[in-house]
């Protein structure tokens, strides 16, 4: 994926060519075919979310500010050092429950973690306001076996200040192996894009 340019800004294209109904029906296989806050979000409504543009924008490695830095508390109360991050390449979903698209995308990022996890690509979601239970329960739903930092205070949102614009949920980063913001996804993502994102940062 490589480019002469620096930074390097794409809207998101829809996989294959198909029409956006296809690439929709897609992505929400399963549980999320039913999920009326996903339909939500398929009508374009953007109640209870600051929509993100859909962009994507991934940073050369000459580019990229330094790696993130923050401790963070995951809903079953470990701490977790963005310091650990090194070595490996890190995927950080910033969401929360009643977010439609979050709704949309969740299934992309439970087969991307299954299918990168094997490889030792690292995926957290960071939830931005809900309690533990809500959480659960949207994990439980979606089937998502990552941890999610329970970010109500909004330190990890602070630590990549400037990368994720306050309310703008879902929007998707990801970290290269120092730990440094490599791609970044504001809006709902496309599976086949992020994997490319992944397997990018992964070759270097």
């Amino acid at each position: 994926m490589a480019s002469s340019d620096p930074t390097r800004r794409r809207f998101l294209s829809l996989a294959a060519g198909l029409p956006a109904a296809a690439v929709a029906a897609a992505v929400l296989a399963g549980c999320a075919s039913n999920d009326p806050l996903a339909a939500q979000a398929r009508a374009g409504d953007n109640k209870n979310y600051v929509a993100g543009d859909g962009s994507v924008t991934e940073y050369a490695k000459d580019q990229r500010k330094p790696p993130v830095a923050f401790t963070g508390t995951l809903y079953d109360g470990t701490k977790v050092d963005s310091a650990s991050f090194a070595g490996h390449v890190t995927v950080l979903n910033f969401w929360f429950a009643a977010c439609a698209p979050c709704r949309v995308e969740a299934p992309s990022l439970k087969a991307l973690h299954d299918e990168f996890a094997s490889q030792g690509v690292g995926f957290y979601g960071v939830n931005l306001r809900d309690e533990q239970g809500t959480a659960q329960a949207f994990e439980q739903n979606f089937g998502i076996t990552y941890p999610s930092f329970n970010d109500q205070d909004g330190k990890v949102l602070l630590a990549v200040s400037g990368m994720v614009p306050p309310g703008a949920v879902p929007t998707t980063l990801v970290l290269d192996k120092q730990g440094r913001v490599s791609a970044r996804i504001l809006g709902e993502l496309d599976k086949g894009t992020l994997k490319a994102l992944i397997q990018s940062a992964a070759a270097e």
